[in-house]
């Protein structure tokens, strides 16, 4: 019989966490994640993937509710071990800065938004290219940035570009 912290317990758990996100029951999947977080990180450690995934979890059910300086916190926390397990050109880190520069923009922090997903954007493009739905999640999330900042011709220019590559 599996226990608590038995890793097979803690990827189930995590699995409902993500259930739960996706009903929009963002309470009730924080709740767990925050405790599969704590028992993953002493069970499996900080840089274990399924730790990982946890933290970005947890950050998304704080989005989901509203909590936006607590989600940046966690994808900060995120972004800053993906960078440094996995490099700054890994699609899971740019997904995590993508994932921080919401935070950000959610916060009304336009201008670092706008820093973080041009560099996102511009890494995305090497890495993966330029017709890659996350290349054009990057560029989605940038062009909020230019809007925000009242950028539009930027903007604009942006969502032509975007057009142009989009399926």
């Amino acid at each position: 019989m599996l226990g608590k912290n038995d890793p097979h317990t803690l990827s189930l758990a995590d699995n409902l966490a993500s259930d739960l996100h996706m009903l929009g029951h963002y309470t009730a999947a924080r709740d767990l994640n925050r405790d599969t977080l704590d028992r993953s990180r002493r069970v499996l450690g900080e840089d274990h993937p399924q730790t990982m995934a946890l933290v970005i979890n947890l950050a998304a059910d704080l989005y989901g509710l509203g909590e936006y300086a607590a989600a940046r916190d966690m994808h900060q926390e995120a972004l800053d071990r993906s960078r440094r397990l996995l490099g700054d050109d890994h699609p899971e880190t740019l997904r995590s800065a993508t994932n921080l520069a919401r935070d950000l923009r959610a916060l009304s922090e336009h201008a670092a938004a706008r820093n973080l997903d041009r560099d996102t954007l511009d890494r995305s493009r090497r890495v993966l290219g330029d017709n890659h739905p996350h290349t054009l999640t990057s560029a989605r999330s940038l062009a909020e940035d230019l809007c925000a900042l009242g950028e539009h011709a930027a903007a604009e220019a942006l969502q032509h570009w975007i057009d142009s590559h989009g399926s």
